[in-house]
């Protein structure tokens, strides 16, 4: 835990709404979340989970209520949406990296073309992160060259080049066979560790078990339930969180 639970949130929405059509996929969404805190949110598919993710940076515009990270408003129309993917990274459950272009050039991009910084200095700082996902001699190759873990370690170098202070994590272990979920997990763990604010939505229970400090239950587009893993595993009390444990656990 490197969070103090008395500091202020850095990410707060307050009775956040979003219809797709008819289909009302958040009803009244409040968290929050505090720097260095490692939050999971876990629930059955189509329960909002990854829409709550990618309201929090933007790609998903809300219907009602607030959203804010630091000083920035997410839900401002007028919003600078580069400043806010600086603050908040995100990896996704499919990789979405250019095949055409080398790791190095992946994980160097937005910080160069978006941030405008200088190439020496972003791709110094890619190297030292490809060398923390344990892929340093990957600098070179292309996507297609390596498997779906490595690539998605990748990716999660893509997100922490650009130096937020938020990264969200969404289904990354989803697209992967079984043997790569372990490396990929390690990595995301290795980022939680270093302090880092982290939001991840995930179907392994026994990493949020492990790597958070707070877990929130969705389930038909509200949170049902929230708590410490310690309490949330051992005495959760809405029965459908119950009925949800006892289906994945």
């Amino acid at each position: 835990m490197t969070f103090s639970p008395s500091s202020p949130p850095l990410i707060s929405l307050r009775a956040v709404r979003k219809s797709f059509g008819a289909v009302e996929v958040l009803r009244g969404i409040d968290m929050d979340i505090r720097k260095g805190e490692v939050v999971a949110i876990i629930g059955p598919s189509g329960s909002g989970k990854s829409t709550i993710l990618r309201t929090i940076n933007g790609l998903t515009p809300i219907d009602e209520g607030t959203i804010s990270v630091g000083e920035i408003r997410v839900d401002d129309p007028q919003v600078d949406k580069v400043k806010l993917r600086h603050r908040v990274g995100m990896v996704f459950q499919q990789y979405n990296l250019f095949p055409h272009k080398t790791v190095l050039e992946n994980v160097a991009m937005a910080p160069i073309q978006v941030l405008k910084q200088p190439r020496t200095d972003v791709e110094a700082r890619a190297r030292l992160l490809l060398a923390e996902m344990r892929l340093p001699d990957k600098a070179n190759a292309y996507p297609g060259e390596l498997s779906g873990g490595q690539q998605q370690r990748v990716a999660i170098a893509r997100a922490l080049c650009m130096e937020p202070e938020v990264i969200l994590f969404d289904e990354v272990t989803a697209a992967l066979d079984p043997e790569m979920v372990k490396e990929v997990l390690s990595a995301v763990r290795n980022v939680a560790e270093g302090g880092m604010t982290c939001i991840l939505v995930t179907h392994e229970m026994g990493f949020a078990r492990e790597a958070a400090d707070h877990i929130y239950f969705t389930d038909r587009g509200v949170i049902v339930e929230h708590a410490p893993p310690a309490d949330f595993f051992a005495r959760a009390s809405d029965p459908r969180t119950r009925e949800f444990l006892s289906k994945v656990l």
